[in-house]
């Protein structure tokens, strides 16, 4: 019988793709930054700046939830800055055994001292590639654009998604404050992402109906979402996306904190995995939840009873979902396999 330690799962090899590079800094490096660059920090200690960050289950909503990464972003508004945060994201994946990551980012955040959005990326890929150098992990970068912002500035970043295509970014994302905001204003930007065939993720159905994950699907054409907590208030829907084989980004702990659902209890991440979704668990904001991916392993282990052979199709469904070449992708899945069954976890031939 396999036990399903902390430190058992931490050495599987795991894949996450939801996770924000502003939302998962080091604290301390966080503090360095502000001493280097002189911005002033709303608390003055490493403890006291660590409990501000970290919001807790007491967090009442999404928009609660997205206020430290004012200050997360206060410090990423240089090239140093930009490569380390990027390159210590990396690192601490490695720890955990994480082979494969996908980091996404809203380049507009981090011009407000003078960076082109050019000079953004380009930060952000050195520190990937300095990171992909150094240790065993796979980086892919996915490039946000904003629910809240003009049309016309997920256009300008859809644009810069085009131009780094095939050198670095892997993907378009739309994320930011969803009620209000629907995604089909941003629908010209998509067009120039799918006509440019860009693999496509929405934050979509966390903080707004099924419809929003409609919205994603046959508005913008996503080939993943986001969240999507309340696809099951959909049941037609929720059918389409299973049948489509449309990935879920399940994030546990952040999506009790934003309140897309109220309590662990309510969460449906469990519902969608028996029903035969393709469910991946990640961190969404490493800090901002206080959380590790082998920490939303555990949860799902701990407060769903995800068995060890259901353990193992979760961490399938990361390296399946991912954006990456097929051949590359289905040269990744035979090494995580292999090492899977070392460990005593046999795949099924069948597994869809």
């Amino acid at each position: 019988m396999i036990q399903l330690t902390y430190d058992f799962i931490k050495s599987l090899p795991k894949a996450e793709l939801h996770c924000h590079l502003d939302g998962s800094m080091r604290v301390e490096t966080i503090m360095e930054l502000a001493k280097e660059q002189k911005v002033k920090l709303p608390k003055d200690t490493l403890e006291e700046l660590t409990d501000f960050l970290a919001v807790g289950m007491e967090c009442q909503s999404l928009e609660e939830y997205l206020r430290p990464f004012d200050v997360t972003c206060s410090v990423l508004q240089t090239k140093e800055s930009l490569i380390r945060a990027t390159y210590e994201l990396v690192e601490d994946c490695d720890k955990e055994n994480i082979w494969y990551i996908e980091i996404r980012f809203s380049p507009i955040l981090h011009i407000n001292k003078g960076l082109k959005l050019t000079q953004v990326i380009d930060a952000v890929l050195e520190g990937k590639r300095k990171a992909e150098h150094e240790f065993n992990v796979k980086v892919g970068i996915i490039i946000c654009g904003l629910r809240h912002t003009t049309p016309e500035i997920s256009l300008t970043l859809a644009e810069l998604a085009v131009a780094y295509k095939n050198r670095g970014v892997v993907g378009f994302d739309l994320a930011g404050a969803e009620d209000g905001f629907p995604a089909k204003d941003h629908k010209e930007s998509f067009y120039l992402i799918i006509n440019n065939n860009i693999n496509t993720t929405v934050h979509a159905g966390e903080a707004y109906g099924p419809e929003s994950i409609h919205q994603a699907l046959h508005h913008i054409s996503a080939n993943r979402i986001g969240h999507g907590t309340r696809l099951r208030e959909d049941g037609d829907l929720l059918n389409y996306v299973n049948d489509h084989r449309i990935p879920l980004e399940m994030c546990i702990t952040s999506n009790v904190q934003t309140k897309a659902v109220p309590n662990f209890e309510n969460h449906p991440v469990k519902f969608y995995f028996d029903l035969g979704i393709r469910v991946t668990l990640n961190t969404d904001n490493r800090l901002i939840s206080k959380t590790t991916l082998t920490d939303e392993y555990m949860l799902a282990i701990e407060k769903f009873h995800f068995t060890a052979d259901e353990v193992k199709y979760l961490i399938l469904n990361g390296f399946k979902s991912a954006f990456l070449p097929l051949k590359e992708k289905v040269e990744l899945i035979h090494r995580v396999t292999k090492t899977l069954e070392e460990k005593g976890l046999i795949i099924k031939r069948d597994y869809i």
